[in-house]
């Protein structure tokens, strides 16, 4: 007679299984890959927890599984990742949303929400998380999405749609501020990508089935960060800021970047929940 596998029994054998993988947080990974699965909240798992699991869910669990075991990242087997409160549609074509960047939305929030009918541009998109969130929190602000990915502004747009704001974003394919000739923003946001490339080799599995596009920075990491400080201003209304992500160590270097050719001046470092020194704000001189 086959083995009857119960939500208990299927946890604690992927539990053990993801531990031998190496894979951080192995029973947080299985029960949120069987959550998925079935379709309920985390806590439906210890409600019922001698539940058997039928055919089709065992069959689909198994898959997940698999997945998860070559590292692809948990986001990209679900499909979605929670940001600011919101569920975001992710897939290998975007990087997964990480809380980090909240620290970036809320600096962003604190700074606009004084101020009537804000415009602001999200640079590098991705899945939309910084530029839907925002959008969602100050219902007359309206938006523009950059990406050079179609892909990712695919999935930026689909997010848009989910949270009800696409009347309020235009979605724009191209290079930074390519497609922004001739406008002017309240805000500028970006998470760009900032990794030194020598550093992409030594990156966690599942950090490198994320976009290398969305990943690599150039040799110091701060080839995007230099194109942003030098040509922003030009995009900036008056009282207008620019705010950034930035990596490890990387606060200082970029808010020297500022100087008096790029009329910005940086104006707050902000730390993130871990003390890291996380978003740069600048401010036109």
């Amino acid at each position: 007679m086959a083995e009857q596998w119960t939500i208990s029994s299927i946890l604690n054998w992927t539990r053990q299984y993801f531990g031998a993988k190496g894979i951080d947080n192995p029973r947080l990974d299985a029960e949120v890959l069987l959550s998925h699965i079935l379709g309920k909240d985390r806590l439906y798992l210890y409600t019922n927890f001698d539940q058997p699991l039928t055919p089709a869910e065992l069959t689909a669990y198994r898959d997940a599984v698999k997945q998860r075991a070559v590292r692809l990242p948990v986001a990209y087997i679900t499909g979605y990742k929670e940001f600011m409160g919101l569920d975001f549609a992710v897939s290998p074509a975007v990087l997964v949303p990480r809380p980090d960047t909240e620290i970036l939305v809320a600096a962003a929030l604190d700074r606009l929400a004084a101020g009537p009918d804000p415009y602001v541009a999200d640079l590098g998109t991705g899945s939309g998380a910084i530029i839907v969130s925002i959008l969602t929190k100050l219902m007359t602000a309206r938006g523009v999405a950059v990406d050079i990915s179609p892909a990712a502004l695919a999935t930026a747009q689909a997010n848009a749609g989910r949270h009800g704001v696409l009347p309020r974003l235009m979605c724009r394919q191209g290079d930074l501020f390519a497609p922004l000739a001739g406008c002017k923003f309240d805000a500028i946001l970006s998470n760009p990508p900032y990794i030194p490339d020598r550093d992409i080799a030594g990156l966690s599995a599942e950090v490198r089935r994320e976009p290398r596009l969305a990943l690599a920075g150039g040799p110091d990491g701060l080839d995007f960060y230099r194109r942003i400080v030098d040509s922003g201003a030009a995009y900036l209304q008056a009282g207008g800021f620019i705010a950034v992500e930035v990596g490890v160590n990387q606060a200082r270097p970029v808010a020297a970047l500022a100087n008096t050719a790029s009329r910005l001046t940086a104006a707050a470092i902000i730390k993130d929940y871990a003390g890291i020194e996380r978003v740069v704000v600048f401010s036109l001189t």
